[in-house]
């Protein structure tokens, strides 16, 4: 089969396919392309690594390009997001010479040369947190993150050993985090099953702000699937640790991952922070509360990139409301003097800085520290952590 007739099929699929995404609102790329590969069965590995690199790139130009065909945007897309392609060699010929070039020179080709407008890959930087490169952000939009793992206490040897056996590449970023390509069949390494825990580089980066001590009682909040809560147990195995989310399904994932993880000992509720949580913890109160907000979750569009097409910029305001109301409402729970610690993986700053201003305002809360997490500078998330202390 020619190159041209293989990359007309291509587009022909991406266009079929973007259809019937489009009648999923609200559904994660990864889960509809799952099964949108079972329903095409006659397609074959080659054929669903092609495929899911072509609309991955093409939901990473968010709104760039907006007048032009799909065929044309997948050529944008696929000319900055690579440094090879048939889409881009047979679309957009003249450019394609500039192709391993770097990010910025190939934005400049492009803007010379068709209607693509950096300031169209994410036009929310009004909204971006104190800290933030927006050059380099928007840079690293256009590139998978890595894969980030989380060496268990006392299994660092092994992990590595195995690792370097079994011929992957990795990057070791500090004592206990390890970067590696996305996609690593880590699972195929049985040997290391139980000694490390899939977490990004920021989200490991918050333990630091942690600080719990043995036989405190401490409380993940909005505990999803538990991340964080193995985080505070592998710093501190000795708290008494409730964890509580909005949804029973997304908890007995949270079973099964601590489970895997040898953690029996923490109890669980199901709890709605937006109500009265009175009902159901009466007058507990706890030495240390995990928040990891509810938010836009723009600091992870590097890993969902089809996020960026479809945000409505009006919901920033939507989310900053609702952190607002159940940090107030868990700290209602919290022994005086003692730490919220408020995550979120935003890069706006309605959601980070200016929440946190307004706890202090209602005098709930005194900030103790903040930081925006640059995981753009690291191919990881970007997050904001910051340490408040009830007043």
């Amino acid at each position: 089969m020619s190159t041209e007739k293989r990359v007309g099929q291509q587009i022909q699929l991406i266009e079929r396919l973007l259809v019937e995404y489009n009648r999923e609102p609200g559904m994660p790329l990864a889960r509809f392309l799952t099964g949108f590969y079972k329903r095409n069965r006659q397609m074959g590995a080659k054929d669903r690594r092609a495929i899911s690199r072509l609309v991955y790139h093409y939901f990473r130009i968010g709104k760039a390009a907006k007048l032009e065909g799909t065929a044309m945007r997948l050529a944008i897309a696929e000319f900055l997001c690579s440094d090879e392609s048939p889409v881009a060699q047979l679309m957009l010929p003249a450019l394609y010479p500039h192709i391993r070039e770097g990010i910025a020179e190939k934005i400049a080709v492009l803007e010379a040369n068709t209607t693509f407008r950096a300031e169209e890959l994410f036009p929310f930087h009004r909204h971006l947190s104190a800290g933030i490169d927006h050059g380099a952000f928007t840079a690293a939009l256009l590139a998978q993150p890595d894969l980030f793992i989380r060496l268990r206490p006392g299994h660092v040897a092994a992990v590595i050993t195995a690792l370097t056996d079994a011929g992957i590449s990795y990057r070791l970023l500090d004592a206990y985090t390890i970067a590696l390509p996305n996609r690593t069949a880590l699972d195929q390494i049985s040997s290391i099953a139980g000694k490390y825990e899939i977490q990004d580089y920021s989200s490991q980066q918050t333990g630091g702000y942690f600080d719990a001590s043995p036989g405190e009682s401490w409380w993940d909040a909005c505990a999803g699937a538990g991340g964080k809560s193995l985080l505070l147990l592998d710093t501190a195995p000795e708290v008494n640790l409730l964890v509580s989310d909005i949804r029973r399904s997304i908890l007995r994932n949270l079973d099964e991952r601590f489970e895997a993880a040898g953690v029996r000992k923490y109890r669980q509720k199901v709890l709605d922070l937006t109500k009265d949580t009175t009902v159901i913890l009466g007058s507990e109160q706890f030495d240390g509360i995990i928040l990891d907000a509810p938010c836009t979750g723009s600091g992870t569009w590097g890993r969902t990139p089809e996020m960026i097409a479809t945000f409505d910029e009006d919901s920033i305001q939507h989310f900053a409301a609702i952190q607002r109301q159940i940090a107030t409402q868990a700290t209602i729970h919290l022994k005086r003097g003692q730490p919220l610690i408020y995550i979120t993986c935003s890069v706006f700053s309605e959601e980070n800085e200016q929440v946190v201003a307004s706890l202090q305002d209602l005098g709930v809360v005194e900030l103790e520290q903040m930081e925006l997490l640059q995981g753009y500078r690291h191919r990881a998330d970007s997050m904001f952590v910051a340490r408040l202390i009830k007043c």
